[in-house]
């Protein structure tokens, strides 16, 4: 028996066209990555060549050229021989060498090489000309890329800012009062110093006039936090007995797998600080927090802190809280609104233009 329905009109068909479009995108996807991995891995044993034969030594910049030259003979179509990129195939082996070479264990040697070919070979030029002589620092950013599929710009502007420097640096208690997996990990996902290089304030600004520019630009606000935040809301209702409270922002971060509080203080740290925000992560792990979720922790951003007053404060507390700063790009006088016209007084010049012309 005939239908009218055609095949296009399938439901379960078109579902399984759909599906048959997605695990194509990922073979592709998958196929890109392991091409990349595969041609790194081949300009990393260029580079060992390079350093084992010594001819850079031995012939100088005509080295270089020459062996250009001889391999865009070989392989005319290809356009990865210029002088430019052999080099750089020499930077990235005498960069990295140290690390993977000298591991203790050869499987470590595979999964070290492996993570460091994992992302885009310019992506990887970008790290060379900025992390040379420190392979530590280059590793640090190819993690960075790899986990927040990091642009080449914004791999750029990281680069340029003291990320790696403030990275896991801020004054806690995370490890001490957390087991060690969460502990160590929620240290290692909080900076000294937050840079919000994407906000430009007026003198004067109070806390809700930050919060306000943190959230209106809240995707940058989530990339200089770092790895694996959601942001779950701001000034949250959280009702508490016969009172209301309204924490700042609330995030949840995935690699902890916790709710994280933050409060924000235009003013240099207080150790009175602390007590608000412990209630507010008290709070939220009565109210919050899942059967399969780990305890919430807090994180004080101010404007500026000493480590020493922020060290023994901390003492004082068992709740899980981090104390850190934050830089803005730019502080403009407080005045510095009153000098740009209105759009009012905008409107009022132009109608007084079109009138004198008439």
């Amino acid at each position: 028996m005939e239908t009218n329905i055609t095949l296009s009109q399938d439901k379960s068909y078109r579902a399984w066209v759909k599906e048959l479009k997605q695990r194509y995108l990922s073979a592709r996807l998958k196929a890109t990555v392991e091409s990349n991995r595969i041609l790194l891995e081949y300009y990393w044993s260029v580079g060992r060549d390079i350093a084992q034969k010594q001819y850079s030594n031995t012939y100088g910049s005509k080295f270089y050229e020459t062996l250009s030259r001889d391999m865009q003979m070989e392989l005319p179509d290809d356009k990865g021989f210029s002088v430019t990129n052999i080099k750089y195939m020499y930077y990235f082996y005498s960069l990295y060498n140290q690390r993977v070479e000298n591991r203790p264990q050869g499987v470590d040697d595979f999964e070290l090489l492996a993570l460091i070919c994992s992302i885009p070979w310019y992506h990887q030029r970008i790290i060379i000309d900025k992390c040379k002589k420190n392979p530590d620092k280059a590793i640090f950013f190819v993690r960075q890329t790899l986990d927040s599929s990091w642009s080449r710009d914004v791999l750029a502007n990281y680069l340029k800012t003291s990320l790696y420097e403030n990275h896991g640096k801020a004054v806690t208690n995370f490890q001490k009062v957390l087991p060690p997996p969460q502990g160590d990990l929620a240290q290692q996902m909080t900076k000294d110093s937050y840079l919000f290089n994407f906000l430009a304030m007026r003198d004067g600004y109070v806390e809700r006039e930050l919060e306000d520019a943190l959230v209106a630009n809240v995707t940058k606000f989530l990339l200089a936090l770092g790895t694996g935040f959601a942001f779950m809301g701001r000034q949250l209702h959280l009702p508490v007995g016969s009172q209301e409270f309204f924490p700042d922002l609330l995030f949840y971060n995935t690699r902890i797998r916790a709710y994280c509080v933050v409060e924000l203080k235009v003013t240099t740290f207080k150790p009175e600080y602390l007590g608000q925000l412990s209630f507010y992560v008290s709070a939220i792990n009565h109210q919050l927090r899942g059967e399969y979720d780990n305890p919430t922790i807090g994180l004080l951003i101010c404007r500026d802190k000493d480590n020493i007053v922020a060290q023994y404060a901390l003492e004082t507390t068992t709740a899980p809280i981090g104390i850190s700063e934050y830089q803005l790009s730019q502080l403009y006088p407080a005045d510095f609104k009153s000098a740009l016209p209105t759009i009012e007084e905008i409107e009022s010049n132009l109608e007084k233009l079109s009138s004198e012309d008439k």
